[in-house]
């Protein structure tokens, strides 16, 4: 191996301009007609944990490439990761910053490099909550850096950029096919916001100046090496040394693990194979839930889960699941090797015996480890803290089987009339998260369904734990962006909305539950004994006569069924409303940004208004069909209208017809007029659709002062 140094100058050096287009569009399309070969490989990071595993990798598998490795040795990278690679003639590592941009500069015209890994980032989640201006200097300028020498040489080939899946965000927990590699980027944390920033600098500078960048956004990895502020190693280290294992919450939170060498085999299959200006996921549909990545731990070391497992304060936000799409990858000819099992006992019997290999790490394992790499951070015994964790046997078998305290959800200490209890599923959908508000804002308790709706199993646990005097559903497959997304997902919209619903609904009748079912009113369409315009609207008893999405053929198909389930109450939303105008779920906000509108009146519902009612109906006891609309109708052009008048005097739009936007989507749209007199009998102080539209999201969003024409 040979060792450089950072140089104490920049070297005089020929500065060139981006590729001339021609010649950039003729190497990209060599580039995805044969598999790429490089010569020089850079890799960033690369004493670090996963890239450690891919350098080696290439090392050892392609002798007769160059791998050089920069790293500036932070808290959790080591040299003794490269340790297999270090006596190789092809190995040459350098002690260094990304952020350097002389050091860049220097080694890519040196080393003649011609492909870049860049792996470099700070990555812990919790420690970007802490201190999140070091992810912003490592992650984003970082990766500017080496992008902005990567132009000025112009001699790099590929530009592999390793993102991570939390630039999704949270995956919706009733998701049955995961975030691909088109979905919108929606990062929760600072670590993933800085992770999408880089992404996009990325993205930038491929079609600005012809980069040829591929990237990559993977699951959580594990394996031998890893720094132990990383669950798996944590919770290893911690059983090894007969310590708690401290969960965030309750410990429901899902996650997909891979193997490293299998992750490792995944970035070769990206080198070689993978197309300029194209993403990657790099997945697995397999997940766990913390709370049983512990246990497995606790299994294979022979502790007794009650004991050992401690629940402790939550992070500030902690997404409750990541879940990819991986048949992109798989297409290039990859797959996962490595079994959950196999992987664990590999991973536990290299941590057994190295257990020193990180020196002191007890920062790291406490519930929300340290920023270690931060100057200044105080340096106590926190074996000691940890210990604090323990509790008596007695107090620890209550505490195991209690639901946490931070994850309580009823936030008033006000005497309620009568004692009510909800279990909701749905926590990530709109409705869903709404209702959740809703319960705290009237002292109600309640808890989010951890259990997915088709597994029975499931949903009994969540009883047995809850105890609900109620139970809401909300969960349900709309698609991604729109509806047109089930007529290609047929088997996974049944297996959500029509089997999941009826499973949820059986298991509430056999344990005596009434269940709140957010049906949809997108069933019906005007016909002749219900012409648009003359104020006759569909019944709760009219059978459905709208086939033309498959969405709205499962949702009809549940609602007959669901008929034999005297514990239901089915409501009929339409078109949901909210003030919420950021959110693009919200009918208004998604037609405010189409170019074109169609013009038809439909029944639609202000979820301000109405959501609280549906509370009130479960404590009523209600059952059966309820059409859950305000009463009357509302055009597209008159909610418009409305909107310039309230918000926006500028806003101008056009409309198209009913045949024309036939030829910009694949399933036809339902329009409609609902009766509402049902409801409206059992809540008279509901208000008529405009009306309710003004009350509760025009007058709250106005930001347009206006003299009313009559004055």
């Amino acid at each position: 191996m040979s060792v450089a140094t950072i140089p104490g100058s920049s070297p005089t050096r020929r500065r060139r301009g981006p590729p001339d287009p021609v010649v950039r569009a003729r190497d990209l399309l060599s580039a995805k007609m044969a598999a790429y070969e490089p010569k020089n490989i850079l890799i960033t990071g690369a004493a670090g944990f996963i890239a450690s595993h891919v350098a080696n990798r290439l090392v050892r598998n392609y002798p007769h490439y160059k791998i050089v490795v920069l790293d500036k040795l932070d808290y959790c990278s080591s040299l003794s990761n490269l340790n297999p690679s270090r006596p190789s003639p092809n190995f040459k590592f350098v002690k260094g910053d990304i952020a350097s941009a002389d050091l860049v500069n220097y080694l890519l015209t040196t080393e003649s490099i011609d492909t870049i890994m860049h792996f470099a980032a700070q990555t812990h989640v919790d420690n970007s909550f802490g201190n999140s201006f070091e992810f912003t200097k490592n992650n984003i300028y970082g990766t500017h850096v080496l992008l902005e020498a990567c132009k000025v040489t112009g001699q790099i080939r590929r530009f592999i950029h390793v993102s991570t899946d939390e630039v999704y965000g949270e995956t919706d927990e009733d998701a049955v096919v995961g975030n691909h590699e088109a979905s919108q980027l929606l990062p929760t944390n600072p670590y993933s916001a800085t992770k999408a920033g880089a992404e996009m600098l990325v993205m930038a500078y491929g079609r600005s100046y012809g980069l040829p960048v591929i990237t990559t956004r993977g699951n959580n990895v594990y394996g031998p090496n890893q720094f132990p502020e990383k669950l798996i190693p944590k919770f290893i280290l911690l059983a090894m040394r007969g310590l708690p294992l401290p969960i965030h919450g309750d410990g429901s939170n899902v996650r997909s693990y891979l193997y490293c060498e299998d992750v490792a085999e995944a970035f070769e299959v990206v080198l070689h194979k993978g197309e300029v200006g194209h993403v990657y996921n790099i997945g697995t549909v397999k997940e766990r839930r913390v709370i049983d990545v512990a246990k497995d731990i606790c299994k294979l070391f022979g502790l007794d889960t009650e004991k050992v497992i401690r629940f402790v304060e939550n992070r500030p936000f902690n997404d409750q699941r990541y879940f990819l799409d991986d048949q992109k990858l798989k297409k290039l000819g990859w797959a996962e090797r490595t079994l959950w099992e196999e992987g664990l006992k590999k991973t536990i019997e290299w941590y057994t015996n190295n257990p020193d290999y990180w020196g002191d790490v007890a920062g790291a394992l406490l519930p929300h480890p340290r920023m270690l790499m931060t100057p200044g951070v105080e340096r106590h015994n926190w074996t000691d803290e940890i210990k604090s964790l323990s509790t008596s046997p007695d107090e620890a078998k209550e505490s195991s089987t209690a639901v946490p305290a931070a994850t309580a959800k009823s936030t008033s200490s006000a005497p309620q009339k009568a004692s009510y209890k909800f279990l909701i599923y749905g926590r990530t959908g709109w409705i869903g998260g709404l209702l959740g508000k809703i319960c705290e804002k009237q002292g109600i308790p309640y808890e989010y369904g951890k259990g997915r709706l088709e597994e029975r199993s499931q949903l009994l646990q969540d009883i047995r734990n809850v105890k609900p005097t109620h139970v809401f559903n909300a969960a349900g497959v709309t698609g991604r962006p729109n509806v047109d997304w089930c007529e290609t997902h047929k088997q996974d919209t049944i297996r959500t909305n029509v089997v999941g619903t009826l499973n949820l609904a059986d298991v509430c009748r056999e344990q005596g539950l009434l269940m709140i079912n957010y049906a949809t009113g997108c069933i019906f369409e005007y016909d002749a004994k219900h012409p648009e315009g003359s104020g006759i609207g569909f019944k709760e008893e009219d059978k459905p006569n709208f086939t033309g999405s498959y969405y709205s053929k499962t949702k009809a198909m549940v609602e007959e069924l669901l008929q034999e389930y005297d514990n239901v109450c089915t409501l009929r939303v339409r078109m949901p409303i909210s003030s919420d105008l950021s959110n693009p779920r919200n009918f208004i906000t998604k037609i405010a940004r189409y170019d074109k509108v169609v013009n038809i009146p439909n029944s639609m519902t202000i979820l301000d208004e109405l959501l609280p009612i549906s509370i009130e109906m479960a404590k009523r006891d209600c059952r059966g069909i309820w059409n859950f609309t305000n009463p009357g109708v509302v055009s597209h052009n008159e909610i418009l209208e409305m909107y310039k008048k309230y918000i926006n005097p500028d806003f101008k739009w056009t409309n198209f017809t009913l045949e024309e936007q036939a030829k910009v989507i694949v399933a036809p749209r339902s329009n409609n007029e609902m009766d509402a007199s049902k409801l409206k009998s059992e809540f008279p102080e509901l208000l008529s659709i405009k009306d309710s539209l003004v009350k509760y999201v025009f007058e709250p969003n106005r930001k347009v002062n206006y003299i009313p024409f009559d004055t």
